[in-house]
């Protein structure tokens, strides 16, 4: 049986139907982002502003160390589907890729725990310690995810999404309700960033035999692999977060903070089309489908942005409500400028993961030639409307950029299926 077919017997029919392939996906991150965003408004309710102000801190260095999950959960996907006939090796290699580098981010946050405790001005050192346990569940999900998606297993990789979310509002919210501290909240996030970790455990509790061996897929280049997949989206991580930065430092106090509300519904439109991402990567993974996989998903989410960004234009009025209320009216008119700017950043996101399907190494690099262009033009906006359109210019350019070069490197038809070595990619 295809891994693509595997099914699970602990599911009902209708649970298993309703998560298999995109729509399954889409839900589960859905619900995901959803649950994540509970979360933070939970905490900023119970915890009141001093220590919501440290829990979002954290939350913050969680997502910048998540940036090493979502490096080895494109290494493994990318490897399994472009040669599956090595899944066994490239499993166990990734497994053990994943549990070494989790087991190092685990340390050397413990390490800087102290730092964190007195960068964040945290209460006591009790929140940076649970920061440092938590890299480890954070870290394995990003491997047995990319496992899954390369094998395209659309249930349990569901599963783990759902997993991600719904045990951090749950545990989360528990654990404030008992004891209202920034170190209650930070012990219900890790608690359930167990959770997926167990999910992909069990859903790859059986392994796989080692099969044909290749040196290609042995642990150091593929450690360097990893490492090379989480720079390139540490780039745009970084690059689709300077905006409010630089906003802070050249618009009033005000302004900026009518950018930070316009930017909640640039965020919303760029995490909405996720999914495609999910489904599309390994494809964009194959020599034979890469192209074609690449040109339809962009077509699909520049429709979903498209909506967006009439809704936001027609239903400004909704949107507000979304973004902030009537405190936010000043930026009503430009929410539809923000909705643009998200379906900007959601097409160039599926751009880098193409440039990573395909181990465009020097591509990579333009991300951060973006963000230092993007730094060097937006200190130049004197309001909101500046900002937002200078932002889009830059990303978009940079979108441009990609995306041609991308279509250049894909321009000759395939003419054998399977795995691109590294060494045929330099870009």
């Amino acid at each position: 049986m295809s891994p693509s077919t595997t099914r699970d017997p602990s599911l009902p029919g209708r649970v298993r139907t309703l998560l298999r392939g995109s729509a399954g996906i889409a839900v589960a991150i859905a619900v995901m982002n959803i649950a994540t965003y509970g979360f933070q408004i939970i905490a900023a309710r119970i915890l009141g502003p001093s220590d919501y102000g440290a829990i979002a801190s954290l939350m913050a260095v969680l997502m910048v160390m998540a940036v090493l999950q979502l490096g080895l959960q494109a290494t493994a996907a990318r490897r399994i589907a472009g040669q599956p006939d090595h899944v066994g090796q490239i499993e166990l290699g990734a497994l053990r890729v994943t549990y070494r580098a989790a087991a190092v981010l685990g340390v050397l946050m413990l390490v800087l725990a102290p730092v964190m405790w007195k960068l964040l001005r945290l209460d006591g050192i009790a929140p940076a310690l649970l920061l440092a346990v938590a890299a480890v569940p954070l870290t394995i999900m990003g491997g047995q995810a990319g496992i899954l998606q390369g094998e395209r297993r659309w249930v349990p990789l569901a599963l783990v999404y759902l997993g991600v979310g719904v045990p951090r509002l749950a545990f989360g919210t528990l654990c404030m309700l008992i004891s209202p501290t920034e170190t209650s909240a930070m012990l219900g996030v890790t608690i359930g960033l167990w959770v997926p970790v167990i999910t992909g455990w069990y859903a790859l509790r059986s392994g796989r035999a080692p099969g044909e061996s290749s040196e290609e897929h042995r642990a150091r280049p593929m450690a360097r692999e990893a490492i090379a997949a989480s720079f390139a989206l540490l780039g745009f991580l970084v690059l689709s977060n300077a905006d409010v930065i630089v906003a802070r430092n050249v618009l009033d106090e005000h302004d900026a903070g009518l950018y930070a509300g316009g930017l909640i519904l640039t965020k919303a439109v760029l995490f909405l089309p996720q999914f495609v991402v999910v489904i599309a990567f390994p494809s964009m993974s194959t020599v034979e489908a890469r192209r074609s996989t690449l040109v339809r998903s962009l077509t699909l989410v520049f429709g979903m942005g498209v909506v967006g960004t009439l809704g936001a234009w027609l239903l400004s009025g909704l949107a507000l409500v979304f973004v902030g209320g009537s405190a936010y009216d000043d930026v009503q008119s430009h929410l539809w400028m923000f909705a643009v700017l998200g379906t900007v950043l959601s097409m160039l996101q599926l751009v880098v993961y193409s440039v990573l399907a395909r181990r465009g190494t020097r591509s990579a690099y333009l991300v951060w030639v973006g963000l230092l262009v993007l730094l060097a033009t937006a200190v130049h906006a004197d309001t909101v409307e500046q900002l937002v359109v200078t932002v889009t210019c830059v990303d978009a350019v940079l979108f441009g950029v990609l995306l041609a070069t991308s279509l250049w490197r894909l321009r000759e038809p395939a003419s054998v299926s399977g795995f691109v070595p590294a060494a045929t990619e330099p870009d």
